[in-house]
C-alpha cells in the first residue's frame, strides 16, 4: 500500500478544462495541475481558455501593475510610489 495516495480533487457534478486534453471534463478525471475549474455548468468550462485570455487581457491592460513611466515617482509596479 502507498503511502502517500495521488488523488484528484474535485466533485462529480462540477466542470473543468483539461488543458492537456484540451476538453470538457465532469468532475475530478485529470490532475488539478492540468485544468481549470471548477465551473458550474459546461458551456463556462468551454468558454475557459477565452475567459483566460480577457483576464490577462485586463490585467495587461491595467495601469496598477505597470512600471511607471520616466519622470514620475518611484515605486514598485503595483504599489504607490
Amino acid at each position: 500500500m502507498a503511502l502517500f495516495k495521488k488523488r484528484t480533487v474535485g466533485k462529480p457534478g462540477e466542470w473543468y478544462y483539461c488543458l492537456e486534453h484540451k476538453k470538457v471534463e465532469e468532475g475530478p478525471e485529470c490532475p488539478g495541475k492540468d485544468r481549470f475549474g471548477p465551473y458550474t455548468t459546461p458551456g463556462e468550462a468551454q468558454r475557459a481558455m477565452d475567459t483566460a485570455r480577457e483576464r490577462n487581457l485586463e490585467w495587461e491592460n491595467d495601469p496598477k501593475w505597470h512600471d511607471r513611466t520616466e519622470g514620475s515617482e518611484g515605486g514598485t509596479p503595483g504599489r504607490p510610489g
